[in-house]
């Protein structure tokens, strides 16, 4: 990852282009961009995730922040609420919100195209608070 200062007398712009992928909680590959770690953001955690061509993220729930997501490339379906029984298709231009708390999961809808969308979370350090989801825990309840 290459990371740029450009500084001022009062402020410091911060350039952060992602060289390499990373695997997640999620098990998807992101490419981490703006958080408290890479450019020192206080309140912001923007990145980009690839969903690979048949694929899906792992189900599971953040804790305690807003993710905010659009979608670049390709089709998304999110499962999402108790169980992962609800369903929304997402599709290039489209912004989705997800509440803290709620469970949810990505899959590609494309078995030969990946599908890319830039994350933003109101969390600097929200990679911390990924936490993993059993949607049978929710059936069984």
């Amino acid at each position: 990852m290459q990371v740029t200062r450009q500084e001022t007398a009062q402020q410091t712009v911060v350039t952060v282009r992602p060289q390499e992928k990373l695997a997640t909680v999620q098990h998807l590959p992101y490419f981490i961009g703006l958080s408290a770690a890479t450019a020192g953001t206080r309140g912001l955690a923007m990145h980009l995730v690839v969903v690979p061509p048949g694929g899906r993220g792992e189900p599971h729930v953040h804790v305690g922040y807003e993710t905010g997501i659009y979608i670049l490339e390709g089709r998304i379906e999110t499962r999402y609420g108790p169980g992962l029984a609800e369903s929304v298709i997402n599709e290039p231009g489209d912004f989705v919100f997800i509440p803290p708390g709620v469970p949810h999961q990505p899959v590609n809808l494309s078995a030969t195209e990946p599908a890319r969308a830039v994350i933003a979370r109101n969390d600097a350090s929200e990679a911390d608070r990924v936490v993993p989801y059993d949607p049978r825990e929710a059936q069984a309840s």
